[in-house]
């Protein structure tokens, strides 16, 4: 699906040019109490600096959070204020949603929480945001994808200038505990650079 949607969609970012050994990780839905600290102590083992794509809503629970990541030289995206599916939501309220989010953030990047948005959102949207999207998603939110499977597709799938979904949430840790520090120590071992957007 997500093929045809970076065909219809063009002017959204999937990925970054692939000339140079840099991958560009990021993770969404935080801040997380339980995971964003051990999240950030695995990024500077490796001096490595990712995206967040944060909810207003988790913001507003750990604000202390929030400015650690951005402490740590990290850079944050807006991921809307209560995670709405832009699919099932009508603009309006859709837009209300990320101008909360915004007021909190104020930051110029936006990614559609699931991945679901509607081209009028695009037209509407890209007037203030760039909306990053990915070319490599872990499912380290499915609990039925052993740690290890989760370790060995994302490995897999990802090349220079991928942009990597990972998950600050309850759903992921179990995964995401298991996967960050092998997938950081492996491509640091073959000479990439992990970078924020």
């Amino acid at each position: 699906m997500y093929r045809i949607l970076k065909i219809l969609f063009p002017s959204l970012v999937w990925k970054y040019s692939s000339s140079e050994k840099s991958i560009y990780i990021t993770f969404d839905d935080g801040p997380f109490a339980e995971l964003t600290p051990f999240i950030l102590k695995e990024l500077k083992k490796y001096n490595a600096k990712a995206t967040f794509f944060l909810t207003g809503e988790q913001v507003e629970k750990d604000y202390s959070l929030y400015k650690k990541i951005l402490q740590d030289g990290h850079s944050v995206g807006n991921h809307g204020y209560s995670h709405l599916n832009g699919w099932k939501t009508e603009n309006k309220t859709y837009f209300y949603d990320i101008e909360k989010c915004h007021n909190i953030l104020n930051t110029t990047l936006f990614r559609p929480p699931y991945g679901k948005i509607k081209p009028s959102q695009i037209s509407h949207l890209k007037k203030q945001y760039n909306i990053i999207m990915w070319d490599v998603l872990s499912w380290d939110f499915n609990s039925k994808l052993s740690p290890q499977k989760c370790l060995q597709k994302v490995i897999r799938d990802t090349k220079n200038g991928s942009i990597i979904v990972f998950h600050d949430n309850q759903k992921s840790m179990k995964n995401l505990m298991f996967v960050l520090p092998k997938f950081l120590n492996y491509f640091h071992s073959k000479g990439f650079k992990f970078k924020r957007i």
